[in-house]
C-alpha cells in the first residue's frame, strides 16, 4: 500500500513539474501572422457572470504563449487568467531566449541584457497581454492549462466590460500601445491549442478571422 501511494505521489509530482515547463522550439518564427481585427458598431453581448460585455471588434489570432498568470483579485470571477502572447519575431525561440518575461498586477513585462534582440518597437507591436474571458467551459479549461511555448488560435470579440461597484475595463484597440489600458480584453469563443506549430492553412484562416466568424 505504501509503495502504491509513493508511486502515485511520484507520478503526480513528475506530471506537475512537466506540465509547468516551457515548451521549446527550434529557432524560427512559429506564429507568423498578425492578429486580425475588424472594428464594429458597439454590440451588447448581454450579462455574463454579473458583468456587462460590449463588443468593440471581432478579433482572431494565431500566436505563441509567452507567459500565463492566474489572478485571484481584480476581476478574477470574469478573468481568472491573463495570457501574454507573441507573433512574428516574438514567436521565435532565438528572440525569446534573450528576453526575461513576466506578468504581475495585470501587466506583462519583458527585459533584456545588453541590447534588445529585436527593436523595442517591434516587441511592442508583436506581443500583448490579454485579459481572457472564456465564453464557455471548453475554452476555460483550455486557457487554464496553457503554458509558455504552446501555439494557440483563438477567435471572438474585443470587449469593454462594466460590472458591480463601478468596475470597468476598456479593451485596447491597437497593438502598438503600452502601459495602462494597453491590454486587450478578449472574449474567446473558440480556441485551438497545439504543442507544435499549427498547420499553415489553419493558422492563416484563424488569424484572418475566416475560420469561424463570431
Amino acid at each position: 500500500m505504501l509503495r502504491a501511494i509513493f508511486t502515485v505521489c511520484m507520478a503526480t509530482a513528475i506530471w506537475w513539474l512537466w506540465s509547468g515547463q516551457d515548451l521549446r522550439h527550434p529557432p524560427g518564427i512559429t506564429a507568423p501572422t498578425t492578429p486580425a481585427q475588424e472594428n464594429i458598431p458597439p454590440k451588447s453581448l448581454g450579462d455574463f457572470r454579473g458583468y456587462q460585455l460590449q463588443a468593440q471588434a471581432t478579433f482572431a489570432l494565431h500566436a505563441r504563449v509567452l507567459h500565463t498568470k492566474h489572478y485571484w483579485v481584480g476581476g478574477e470571477n470574469l478573468v481568472p487568467y491573463d495570457v501574454a502572447l507573441g507573433w512574428g519575431r516574438m514567436s521565435d525561440q532565438a528572440v525569446l531566449d534573450r528576453l526575461e518575461i513576466a506578468q504581475s498586477n495585470r501587466f506583462f513585462f519583458y527585459e533584456w541584457s545588453d541590447a534588445p534582440p529585436i527593436p523595442p518597437g517591434e516587441i511592442v507591436r508583436s506581443a500583448a497581454n490579454m485579459h481572457i474571458i472564456s465564453a464557455n467551459g471548453t475554452v476555460a479549461g483550455a486557457v487554464s492549462k496553457l503554458r509558455a511555448g504552446q501555439l494557440v488560435a483563438m477567435r471572438g470579440y474585443l470587449v469593454n466590460v462594466t460590472g458591480p461597484n463601478g468596475f470597468h475595463w476598456n479593451t485596447s484597440m491597437t497593438r502598438d500601445d503600452t502601459g495602462d489600458g494597453a491590454c486587450e480584453v478578449f472574449y474567446v469563443q473558440e480556441i485551438l491549442v497545439s504543442n507544435e506549430p499549427l498547420p499553415a492553412d489553419y493558422a492563416k484562416l484563424a488569424a484572418a478571422g475566416a475560420h469561424a466568424k463570431p
